[in-house]
């Protein structure tokens, strides 16, 4: 079973890389792209699972996700 990501993401389109960026603040270095939002989407959902099991075999401490109300 897939787990849920809990932490911020912010996506952006970047014209040097001509691709979506989808970075994690809360997880330093993490961070994805794609030729389409869904694409960085699912990279970087890969990308924060790969963070933490690393730094679980690293033992080093994992963030707990901020917990904000957002509203549209």
């Amino acid at each position: 079973m897939k787990k849920i990501v809990k932490y911020e993401v912010i996506i952006y389109w970047s014209e040097d890389d001509q691709a979506f960026i989808a970075e994690v603040p809360e997880l330093a270095g993490c961070a994805a792209d794609g030729a389409t939002y869904q694409e960085a989407v699912g990279n970087v959902e890969v990308a924060i699972q790969e963070w933490i099991e690393t730094a679980r075999e690293l033992g080093r401490p994992i963030p707990h996700p901020n917990r904000r109300l957002v509203s549209a």
